[in-house]
């Protein structure tokens, strides 16, 4: 029975041993080595999904869940080289529009910033810390591999609009709990 259009994947057995020689396959159905740029690049926007779900059982807020379907979003984008106006799934400027709203309108309710923060916190601020500095590596990754293999341009500047959107949030999280960790320069020696 084929698939319906609302059923991307459908799995009738999670390993296929597919892999088992360091290769894997990208969305076009070539192999290449697990090591690619694009493998790696989609790997690490995986890593910070996942960790945006281990932020969401404590923070409970609804752009979590649409941002986590968007890097599923990203992660298919990369898993397909990138070739303009090809028709595939690709990151879009209104999905960066949206993290750059949300990044507004969650900053206009915090206190203006006079210091650097240091990660930590409340328990949603510190997963949240942890989640930004996972998506600044994750857009590290992917811009190395754009070096490498052609790449979305718009995926590194998602990924830069969602660490300060991350970073908000846990500003949010922390100012909430009434713990904002502030550095001192010099700190306490």
């Amino acid at each position: 029975m084929p698939r319906r259009r609302d059923e991307p994947v459908r799995l009738t057995r999670i390993y296929t041993r597919g892999g088992d020689r360091g290769q894997t396959s990208l969305g076009d159905g070539s192999r290449v080595s697990k090591l690619d740029p694009l493998v790696r690049a989609y790997g690490a926007v995986d890593e910070l999904n996942s960790l945006l779900g281990w932020v969401a059982v404590v923070v409970a807020d609804p752009r979590l869940g649409r941002i986590q379907n968007e890097l599923f979003d990203l992660g298919a984008d990369l898993s397909v080289p990138f070739a303009e106006d090809d028709g595939k799934l690709r990151v879009d400027q209104p999905a960066i529009d949206r993290l750059e709203a949300d990044c507004d309108e969650a900053n206009a309710r915090l206190p203006e910033l006079k210091s650097f923060v240091l990660p930590g916190g409340t328990e949603a601020g510190a997963r949240l810390h942890v989640a930004r500095a996972v998506c600044r590596r994750a857009e590290t990754v992917v811009l190395w591999a754009a070096g490498e293999r052609p790449v979305n341009p718009l995926v590194p500047i998602y990924l830069n609009r969602l660490s300060d959107f991350l970073f908000i949030l846990a500003r949010t999280a922390n100012t909430a709990g009434g713990d904002e960790p502030l550095w001192l320069p010099g700190g306490e020696r």
